[in-house]
């Protein structure tokens, strides 16, 4: 009898779905969604223009947030090159796709799946460069912060981390991938409404959800 609940145990054990888990996939999804929606790109008022995956991608950051906070760098580190690893499967799987031969009659279908993604390799090696760099440095930041401000002031190092993070990210992207093919202004201009945006998106829905998904990961 006691050999029969003990297994039982292990098998409930065994059947719990980890936060670790869920947090980690919402945010490779959250990456790989800011990825596909990066086709699209938004102007305001003709005076900035950033891709729709600006809105987005933040959300990753956030969750990167929580990994730091719950879990610790080491953590989140290996979560970050999960992502990554993910990001370049769904490159070649979709790239691969386009490849692929399609019936004449779905040609429309055919050729708006060629639109979004056959990718300028330039930009996806810009992407997944800017990304690790940026997630990594806002990871570790977020760990040094805490431990400068004892723990307290969370909001301090979510968009402290964020700020250091998005500045290497957003960098890295646009010198790599428009470097030598655009005027410096224009990739001034491009740098400057991709911070701010991911800022904006940043305070007014990151740190919220960060302080909430933190809270009750705490309480778990």
């Amino acid at each position: 009898m006691r050999r029969q609940t003990a297994d039982n145990d292990r098998q409930n054990k065994g059947g719990e779905f980890s936060p670790l888990v869920v947090i980690a996939a919402l945010m490779v999804t959250s990456y790989l969604t800011a990825n596909i929606m990066a086709v699209k790109l938004v102007s305001i008022w003709g005076i900035a223009m950033f891709d729709a995956g600006t809105i987005t991608f933040p959300l990753a950051y956030m969750l990167g947030d929580v990994l730091t906070e719950v879990w610790g760098f080491r953590t989140a580190k290996r979560v970050i090159w999960l992502t990554f690893c993910c990001n370049v499967i769904l490159v070649a799987a979709t790239a691969l796709g386009v490849l692929l031969p399609s019936p004449e009659y779905l040609r429309e279908t055919a050729d708006a799946y060629a639109a979004i993604f056959t990718y300028v390799p330039r930009i996806v090696f810009a992407s997944l460069i800017a990304f690790i760099c940026g997630e990594l440095s806002n990871a570790y930041f977020m760990e040094r912060i805490k431990t400068w401000t004892n723990g307290r002031y969370l909001w301090v190092r979510t968009i402290g981390s964020s700020t250091i993070g998005y500045v290497v990210d957003t960098v890295l992207f646009v010198l790599i991938a428009f470097g030598g093919t655009a005027v410096l202004s224009d990739l001034f201009s491009m740098i400057a409404a991709q911070y701010v945006m991911k800022l904006v998106v940043e305070a007014v829905c990151g740190t919220p959800l960060a302080y909430w998904a933190i809270h009750f990961l705490e309480k778990k």
